[in-house]
């Protein structure tokens, strides 16, 4: 299972007209710890920023599952309530669970997420889905 942590980085970023201006954006990284999780941010991030940047916060995220889909270019977290019945008391629970999805929109981050869901057989209901300001995704490289 992952373990993901939220990583802010702070660097000048040119706009439009020129000007460098300060920005905070937020990554999701792989890591097992909170160490490597900014180790693995600045080395994912050093080929795309000139000049400095720091690391400005590293957090760990409640993502119980991520749903990648190499056309989108925006994540939304979806939110899921499973519903579970205690066998011996017959109880409804519902947990909650965080599910990350890759899309281009709100539709297809709706779309996208049934079929990740597609083969599930517990009962489940769409709590939220909500854009988020995750700037990218990067999962732990796999060593052959």
């Amino acid at each position: 299972m992952a373990n993901w942590f939220e990583c802010k980085v702070r660097y000048d970023k040119l706009q439009e007209n020129g000007a460098a201006k300060k920005v905070t954006e937020p990554y999701l990284v792989d890591a097992l710890s909170f160490t490597e999780a900014e180790a693995r941010i600045t080395e994912e991030q050093r080929p795309f920023i000139s000049g400095e940047f720091e690391v400005a916060a590293v957090k760990r995220c409640k993502i119980a599952e991520i749903a990648f889909n190499e056309e989108g270019d925006r994540w939304y977290l979806v939110k899921v309530g499973f519903v579970t019945v205690d066998e011996k008391s017959g109880v409804e629970k519902r947990t909650i669970s965080q599910i990350l999805v890759q899309a281009g929109g709100f539709k297809s981050a709706y779309d996208n997420f049934l079929k990740h869901m597609e083969g599930t057989l517990a009962d489940y209901d769409i709590v939220s889905i909500s854009e988020t300001p995750i700037m990218d995704v990067y999962r732990m490289k796999v060593v052959d």
